[in-house]
């Protein structure tokens, strides 16, 4: 949608443009600045002929309405030029889902990077395992080397950089063209990054997932994925979201949508204090290694630098080696910091974690208990000064 007024195209914007203006059309909706929230199931047809034609530009609620249009347009321009299409999704593992759905069938092979999200490995173990397609983990960082692992009936590739929890970074270009070479469709949750930071259809990617759940909504509040497809991949994508009956409620829309026009500003304020905090954390006598790829230190620094333009808050620790105890009283005595799995939101959270038991393609042994993080809008010197204190109620609990 044009946002101005005169109809005429508007010139190329950067993103944090498009964020504010996407998706927008006041002069649809009586001036008003945002579209409204249409609570809608039946439409309504002028003639039992346009009916049987389908000649309506909605057709039912679950199939799309002006406020899950808005969205989508917004999304998809945020994404780039090589996205010819957006689908809402009820929750970020339901725009993973339905992404894999809309592209392998009984029969297939899948390589997924073995730093997936958790969940993700869960629906292929659980899920697809049962309609007859089967998983092959591969190292996060092997680069143009996973032309070894394809089979002949490899049909996808599912990324993730920098990798939950563990924070790889993956070589998706080179990935990408050893895939294409093969046949085979490249998946990427991209949900660290948002397309702010990282446009992964530009760089060979044919869909791209978001956990709108998170930076999105930015506020902890709704539930949302998002998945952008290329020209290869929207049919199947569009058909398979229709067939599958997905929709999302259109209140969680109308807060994505919200959530989306203050994104820029967030996600900036969240990486910045999510280096300050890092390096911080960096010389603490207690951390044995930061998991952060936008820090020199990283091993995966020099993808980061190459190819995102950005960071966001959340990265993780190795300590040193201290009893669990001693990490649990760490995480009790924050205060600043709460206990949650999800992120994306205001609020600074942190948990403890162990990808050891999930690795099956690598081994996880990174010399200490982890510690993942999310650096919300807090002050940076009152976060440093929680973190604090709750380092000397580790060192307390390790001594005891």
């Amino acid at each position: 949608m044009n946002d101005s007024s005169s109809g005429r195209p508007s010139p190329p914007r950067r993103p944090q443009t498009s964020a504010v203006t996407a998706g927008r059309d006041p002069k649809s909706h009586h001036g008003f600045v945002n579209p409204p929230v249409y609570h809608a199931s039946t439409v309504l047809y002028p003639s039992a002929e346009d009916y049987v034609a389908h000649r309506s530009r909605y057709q039912y609620g679950r199939r799309g309405t002006p406020t899950t249009e808005a969205l989508e347009q917004a999304i998809q321009e945020l994404e780039g030029p090589k996205c010819a299409g957006v689908s809402l999704l009820p929750s970020g593992l339901a725009a993973i889902s339905t992404a894999l759905l809309s592209v392998v069938r009984a029969g297939d092979h899948l390589l997924v990077t073995d730093s997936a999200y958790g969940p993700t490995r869960n629906y292929c173990e659980h899920v697809l395992k049962r309609l007859g397609v089967s998983t092959t983990y591969f190292d996060p960082v092997i680069g143009s080397e996973i032309a070894e692992q394809f089979r002949p009936n490899t049909r996808a590739v599912y990324l993730e950089s920098p990798g939950s929890l563990s924070f790889e970074m993956q070589d998706v270009t080179a990935i990408a063209q050893a895939a294409h070479a093969k046949g085979a469709i490249v998946l990427m949750d991209n949900t660290w990054a948002s397309p702010l930071y990282y446009r992964p259809l530009e760089f060979g990617v044919d869909l791209a997932i978001q956990a709108g759940t998170k930076y999105i909504g930015g506020h902890s509040d709704v539930m949302l994925g998002t998945v952008s497809a290329n020209n290869a991949t929207a049919a199947s994508l569009r058909d398979t979201v229709r067939y599958s009956g997905w929709c999302v409620g259109p209140d969680d829309v109308y807060l994505g949508l919200r959530g989306l026009r203050t994104l820029a500003t967030r996600l900036d304020r969240h990486f910045q204090s999510g280096l300050a905090v890092a390096r911080w954390l960096e010389q603490r006598p207690e951390v044995l290694r930061l998991l952060h790829p936008a820090l020199p230190s990283h091993p995966g620094h020099a993808l980061w630098k190459r190819d995102f333009t950005g960071a966001c808050g959340l990265f993780s620790v190795v300590l040193k080696p201290v009893p669990q105890q001693a990490v649990y009283a760490f995480l009790d005595a924050l205060e600043l910091f709460g206990i949650g799995a999800s992120w994306g939101g205001y609020e600074s959270l942190a948990i403890p974690f162990d990808c050891a038991p999930v690795r099956t393609a690598t081994r996880w042994a990174p010399g200490g208990p982890g510690v993942r993080f999310h650096i919300g809008l807090e002050a940076v010197e009152d976060l440093i000064a929680d973190l604090e204190q709750g380092f000397a109620a580790l060192a307390a609990a390790a001594r005891a």
